[in-house]
């Protein structure tokens, strides 16, 4: 059975760090694009960064570039996002995806396997 399972979440105080993991189970991730996406209250679910099945292309959403860098493990077939410099807005529930496919964009839509989430909350 395919899971995806993360971890790495909490609180941290504006200007902190975090780094988020997402590991696999039941499936090799290594022909597979990963992202991570998150959701605030009232929100939509919005992609924050996604990598290529083989880790060469990543994009990244305006509102985290030069400070969130997404990379990939496939011999742990793991996925990591670490969050630097984070922000109050940055507070969301974040979840891993993963899609059977070497590159899509970084849309929630196109991605058909989730992570069961993990909080992140940055205040003072």
């Amino acid at each position: 059975q395919l899971q995806l399972v993360e971890s790495g979440g909490g609180l941290v105080q504006p200007g902190g760090s975090l780094r988020l993991s997402c590991a696999a189970s039941g499936f090799t991730l290594d022909y597979y694009a990963l992202g991570w996406f998150r959701q605030a209250p009232g929100k939509e679910r919005e992609g924050v960064s996604c990598i290529s099945s083989s880790g060469a292309n990543t994009n990244y959403a305006d509102s985290v570039k030069g400070r969130f860098t997404i990379s990939r493990d496939n011999a742990k077939n793991t996925v990591y996002l670490q969050m630097n410099s984070l922000k109050p807005e940055d507070t969301a529930v974040y979840y891993c995806a993963a899609d059977r496919a070497s590159w899509v964009n970084c849309r929630p839509d196109l991605f058909g396997s989730w992570g069961q989430r993990t909080q992140v909350t940055v205040s003072s």
